[in-house]
């Protein structure tokens, strides 16, 4: 449970308990000590090296921070590690560098422990006093550098300062020789916590430390505890908080405060209370805009309440006895009542008097529960335990009374949590009697479901976690039986709080606190079987805890029907649609528990609120009725019961009407549109489902305008809703066609079918995108019986869809959709080998619904979006996966082995692509296709080498997106004759991509691949035909050129086609020389940049081919952008470095000193002289410049 830090104030007679935590790990001990000794050692060789301080600094920091959730383990281990520490401290050889860097080390090491267990490991002899002080006087409070140094000595300051001498002692005689008296250690000390106590860093904390130390000592408070509150009030009183500085000031002076009232004696400091309670009042903390001034505030004036009271333990206070669990269980199995302890006050302690400050501290106490911050209210709450803990019981009573008028709707969320706060630790302090439980309890029952609607959201998950920490601290407080006429309420309230609320930290807390009543109480109804369904664990997932824990806990009688009223009244019309959403499907699954209930109570209540007013709540309560009367009618069928026979009358009229009174109201318009059209195409499907007796019923035709209008007008939905909405109309128009137009089982009314397939067919030209995807999947939706005698008639049109809008390089979605619905159409109508085309998929029609999909696999469709065209791509894949299988279980002799062939093509090329989640998409089809038994696919090229590359394990063992495992299995497909083109052309794109993991792991597996065929000529001719195939059909296409550039380099640069540089002009090199003089034509910066490096690649071919590369080259240095000029002449630096023979040795030196001190971004003019320089001495003719033809 997510329960406050307690900050340190703790008083005598508190509870120690602490709340048990559960972890995911938790460690043994410290095991790092010898590493931290080995650290520690070496601060005297790294400390004048920053780079080595860094990381140093950074590796004790790595150590202790494992250690902040169990400080303690460091505890056996502090003193050797703060002895080392300080012996480099104290050493008069070692340099001040290393010296800050020592307390830097001290300081981390304080951090996770806390400085109230670290400061009492420093030494503290009467010896150390002036060393201290004296090295504290010598750091520059202004160095932001070394603030650790200042923070641990002032520390150290406050444990020198517990010696048991009087301070004097080590003054000796306090004038120098010439006669000017010297200052006393006690007026030193002083002045340093005063000046610390205003700095604007860390050791301010620490100085407010050295002064509650300093100044209770017997000898300070005598001499110099009034000048010190005197000077803390006159600067408390001089500054104010509108300035950074004068915050800092006020910090540093209320934390020194609060620290002295609370470690003072009450004797030495009630004197002065009155006084600073005055000048408190007088600054108005409560109304400052620092959170931090205004919980310093509250911590200070709970402290001068408790100094105003005497130490006592109010015996009054309800006392339970034992808190053991063992007792509680031991006494549980035993069945023996505890007995409650004697809770008569005794009047003689209760006769004393309260003084007048005592309720200004407790009126300050009240404002601070209502504070806009956390912190400021739980200082609050625990100052009002304490301080109610040393009143009567008449006066304590008031207080509790003030409390619990902070649970006012007329009161913010800020006020009901500061009352929980308190009332928590009211209650586990024994001071909320059991006689105040009958207010109490309903005020926590209000908060644990507390929520108020603000805007867009909501507030008051802070308020309900706290009031899981009441009932927590409730179940330790009190004896079961004080609990007892509560037990219900409370269980109920917080298992629907651990179950239904919005918050996971709030349905853990509420688990938590459940959890701790099972133990504690052992009254809760079916505790032990609750918890161990509702968890910690559990209630972490909330669609978990409302679809299925909910289900659970519903079989308990208790809680049934808590459970269902709290989602009627409290999460219907809630404001997150998720929460509402998940709502009616828990109305859903307890329809079963209560039926009857459901029926004649619920569904009642809910109709109303179907139709009313607010938008949330008649979204909600649409959803609930169609959920109920689906549900209700399930359980009907174990009956033989409709569901007319199960709900009255007027329900079934109210359900029929929902439609027609939104649609009268005009409700499906605008914003509140988008809500209303899916909930009631949901109210519409649910009740179809139902088999309502509505057939040719008006109100059919009103459901259908519904659907068809939305899908007219989805160009008008906002993107976030798009999807939701599309999906219900497309679900309600398949149940409403199957129930309500058949005029016999399976026989479609012929007026109906031709509106409907007209209708969507004509959507599929609309201009407006979206239209065309609702009609597109509205056509995948029909009934099998209204796809027959038309499917020729569908095919077409989502064909022609498909066909122009690729060609025009548009309607993407539209396009992705219109595949999806052919496969669904071919799927329902079945097949035949010898069937109609009309009506059933044959060998007729079966060649163009494959030309489709196939066609629809290469659609590379870019816009801002990206890659657009991979959402066409994956919906083919697996459209054509549905389509083969059906086709292959039924009549496999229509599917010919070359459309087998291009199938698995395709599939090995998009599994060998770039982008993650499309080459798994693919490679788990080809898997599927692949080892498909039942049916069993025909006509599979290379079937069994298949087989052997990916055996059946692959299935579920290859992770497809992660590339340093699906591309060692891809390039053994370029074994393959069938699939090396096509696995290949995949391979490109990922190879020369910019990827860096797809680069690295593709181009890897490729080059395995070429080493394996280096010396096979025959392997390595076949495969180069490829590569010039794929160079040669995608010249003009930049998507595949540019990456098989980059691939080719590549391949050139790691010698893959050594085998043919030995043949002079070698057929493999010309064209590929050919192919690239294509490609020098293009404006195409990266294009142009890549066929330079692949230039500098060919050079390594013998014969004519390296006359023609340099030409090329030298061409390219006279090109018309200066970027690609500088780009030729350094990759050609690089080239006659790498390959020593392409030129006379005599004339290297000049030709490379030409292409490196050349400026080749000069113009044309001054670059084309130093290139015909070069060709010159290359003895290659001058390219000519060719004019171009003026046109009169």
């Amino acid at each position: 449970m997510a329960l406050p830090k307690n900050d340190g104030d703790v008083t005598g007679g508190e509870e120690g308990e602490s709340d048990i935590m559960s972890t995911a790990w938790l460690l043994g001990g410290f095991t790092d000590s010898d590493e931290t000794k080995t650290i520690i050692s070496s601060l005297p060789e790294v400390h004048g090296d920053m780079t080595a301080t860094e990381v140093t600094m950074q590796k004790i920091l790595v150590i202790m921070n494992r250690y902040q959730e169990q400080p303690h383990l460091l505890d056996p281990h502090l003193d050797w590690m703060v002895n080392m520490l300080l012996e480099l401290i104290r050493s008069e050889t070692s340099p001040l560098s290393l010296v800050h860097l020592s307390f830097k080390c001290l300081y981390t090491i304080c951090k996770v422990r806390g400085y109230k267990v670290f400061m009492q490991l420093f030494p503290h002899e009467v010896a150390d006093v002036q060393p201290v002080l004296d090295l504290l006087l010598r750091q520059d409070p202004k160095d932001n550098k070394t603030w650790e140094t200042r923070y641990m000595l002032l520390l150290w300051l406050s444990m020198t300062c517990l010696i048991p001498f009087d301070l004097s002692r080590l003054d000796g005689h306090l004038e120098h020789d010439v006669g000017h008296a010297r200052e006393s250690t006690m007026d030193r000390i002083l002045a340093i916590a005063k000046s610390y106590l205003i700095v604007s860093d860390t050791p301010r904390d620490a100085a407010s430390v050295l002064v509650s130390k300093f100044m209770t000592r017997p000898d300070v408070k005598q001499k110099r505890l009034g000048d010190f509150l005197d000077w803390s009030l006159t600067t408390l009183s001089q500054t104010n908080d509108q300035s950074m500085t004068d915050i800092m000031v006020l910090d540093g002076i209320l934390q020194s405060l609060a620290k002295l009232f609370k470690h003072g004696k009450r004797d030495d400091v009630l004197q002065y209370a009155p006084t600073v309670l005055q000048c408190l009042e007088q600054k108005h903390l409560s109304d400052s805009n620092q959170a931090m001034l205004r919980k310093l505030g509250v911590k200070l004036t709970q402290k001068l309440g408790l100094t105003f009271l005497k130490p006592r333990l109010a015996s009054w206070r309800y006392q339970r006895g034992s808190r053991s669990l063992a007792a509680n269980l031991s006494m549980a199995q035993s069945n023996t009542v505890p007995v409650s302890p004697n809770l008569e006050p005794q009047e003689q302690d209760e006769d004393y008097d309260i003084p007048e400050e005592v309720e200004t501290v407790i009126e300050h106490l009240l404002v601070g529960l209502k504070d806009k911050e956390t912190i400021v209210r739980w200082s609050a709450a625990k100052g009002i335990g304490r301080v109610t803990g040393r009143l009567p019981r008449e006066l304590a009573d008031e207080v509790v009374g003030s409390v619990l008028d902070c649970f006012s709707f007329q009161e913010t969320d800020n006020a009901w949590h500061g009352g929980c706060l308190a009332l928590a630790e009211l209650g586990r302090r024994g001071l909320l009697l059991p006689s105040r439980l009958k207010d109490v309890v309903p005020l926590i029952i209000k908060s644990l479901t507390y929520e108020e609607k603000r805007g867009a959201c909501s507030v008051g998950s802070n308020v309900r976690d706290a009031a899981c920490y009441v009932c927590w601290s409730f179940a330790r407080a009190y004896e079961p039986k004080e609990l007892t006429p509560f037990v219900i309420q409370i269980a109920s309230t917080l298992v629907i709080t651990a179950v239904f609320d919005r918050d996971v930290n709030c349905r853990r807390a509420a688990s938590a606190a459940f959890q701790e009543h099972v133990g504690r109480q052992g009254t809760f109804p079916h505790g032990i079987d609750i918890l161990t369904a509702a968890d910690y664990y559990a209630v972490g997932n909330l669609n978990n805890c409302y679809v299925n824990i909910s289900v659970y806990v519903a079989s308990f009688p208790e809680y049934t029907k808590a459970l269902i009223d709290h989602l009627i009244e409290m999460k219907i019309n809630h404001w997150d649609s998720v929460i509402r959403e998940l709502s009616t499907k828990a109305l859903h699954n307890l329809t079963p528990q209560v039926p009857d209930y459901m029926a004649t109570t619920v569904l009642p209540r809910l109709l109303p609120m179907a139709v009313g007013i607010d938008l949330h709540t008649r979204h909600a309560a649409i959803l609930a009725c169609a959920e109920i009367t689906h549900a209700l009618y399930k359980l009907g069928l174990q009956t033989n019961r409709g569901v007319v026979d199960m709900i009255s009358s007027e329900c079934v009229e109210g359900l029929k009407n929902i439609h027609q009174m939104i649609h009268d109201r005009k409700q499906y318009r605008g914003y509140g549109g988008e809500l209303m059209r899916p909930a009631v195409c949901c109210l519409i499907e649910k009740l179809s489902l139902s088999k309502m007796p509505f057939k040719d019923d008006p109100v059919i035709g009103g459901w259908q305008w519904l659907i068809d209008d939305t899908i007219k007008n989805l160009h008008l939905v906002s993107s976030g809703a798009l999807d939701n909405i599309m999906a219900a109309v497309v679900s309600a128009l398949s149940v409403l066609c199957e129930e309500y137009y058949q005029i016999e089982p399976g026989q479609a009314n012929p007026e109906v079918q031709n509106v409907l397939i007209s209708q969507y067919i004509d959507g599929l030209q609309s201009p407006q995108m979206f239209t065309r995807c609702g009609s597109a999947l509205a056509l995948g939706a029909l009934p099998t019986f209204l796809i027959h005698s038309k499917m020729k008639q569908i095919l077409e049109g989502l064909r022609q869809m498909c066909v122009k809008s690729q060609k025009e390089g548009n309607f993407t979605e539209a396009r992705r959709d219109a595949i999806k619905a052919i496969s669904q159409v071919c799927v329902k109508a079945g097949v035949s080998a010898g069937g109609c085309p009309d009506s059933i998929l044959c060998s007729e029609n079966l060649l163009e619904v494959y030309e489709v999909l196939l066609n629809s696999m290469s659609d590379y469709t870019t816009d801002s979006r990206g890659d657009v065209g991979a959402w066409v791509r994956e919906a083919a894949m697996t459209s054509l996966m549905d389509v083969t299988l059906l086709v292959s279980g039924t009549a496999p002799e229509i599917l010919s082995p070359d459309l087998v062939r291009r199938l698995m093509c395709c599939l090995a090329q998009q599994s060998a692509e770039k982008i993650d989640r499309y080459r798994a998409h693919a490679g788990n089809i080809f898997l599927q296709l692949l080892h498909s038994k039942n049916p069993a696919i025909p006509h599979i090229p290379h079937n069994e080498e298949l087989l052997a590359i990916f055996p059946l394990e692959t299935k579920t063992t290859l992770n497809w997106k992660a590339p340093s495992q699906a591309f060692q299995y891809i390039t053994r497909l370029l074994g393959l004759s069938h699939y090396q083109y096509h696995t290949l052309l995949g391979l490109t794109v990922s190879v020369g991509g910019i990827t860096e993991s797809t680069v690295q792991y593709s181009s890897h597996s490729l080059f395995e691949y070429l080493k394996g065929i280096q010396n096979d000529c025959v392997a390595l001719t076949e495969f180069g035909d490829s590569l010039l195939r794929i160079f040669r059909e995608n010249l003009r296409n930049d998507r595949v050129s540019v990456p098989f550039l980059k691939m080719l380099n590549q391949m050139l640069a790691n010698n893959c086609f050594e085998i043919f540089t030995t043949q002079e002009n070698h057929p493999f090199c010309v064209e590929l020389l050919t192919l690239c003089k294509e490609i020098k034509k293009s404006k195409v910066i990266p294009k142009l940049r890549a066929c330079i490096t692949v230039f500098c690649g060919l050079i390594q071919f013998q014969g004519d081919v390296r006359n023609k590369v340099l030409t090329q080259l030298l061409i390219l240095l006279c090109h018309s952008f200066p970027v690609i000029r500088k780009t030729t002449a350094s990759q050609m630096y690089e080239m006659l470095l790498t390959y020593d023979d392409v030129i006379e040795p005599e004339i290297l030196d000049d030709v490379m000193t030409s292409l490196s001190d050349t400026n080749w971004e000069n113009d044309l003019a001054t670059v084309r002289t130093h290139r015909n320089q070069i060709c010159d001495w290359l003895g290659i003719p001058r390219p000519q410049v060719i004019a171009k033809n003026q046109v009169s």
